[in-house]
This record gives C-alpha cells, sequence and structure tokens, in this order.
C-alpha cells in the first residue's frame, strides 16, 4: 500500500519509527520534532541548502 506523504513513509521505513518509544504528549512531540529535524538535516545534506 502506497504513503500518501513520502516524508511519513521516510520516517516510518528507512528510519523505523512504528511507534514512539516514550510516552507522554509532550515527550512524543519532542521525538518526532527529532525524527523531522534528521529528515531536514539529511535533505540539506543531500541536495544543499535551498533558498
Amino acid at each position: 500500500m502506497p504513503v500518501a506523504e513520502p516524508v511519513f513513509g521516510n520516517i516510518g521505513s528507512s528510519k523505523r519509527l512504528k511507534r514512539f518509544s516514550l510516552g507522554g504528549k509532550t515527550k512524543v512531540q519532542g521525538q518526532w520534532l527529532l525524527y523531522c529535524m534528521v529528515h531536514n538535516l539529511e535533505k540539506v545534506s543531500r541536495y544543499g541548502e535551498v533558498v
């Protein structure tokens, strides 16, 4: 089944995030932000800075 958003597909399959390892809304938000930051840093390192 294809994923509608490539970002969610990348984080789910490449980063292997199937479920959060922390509990509580604040901790889950922090963990999600870290995964998003890693995703964006990989994009910048791969393609360079986009203005």
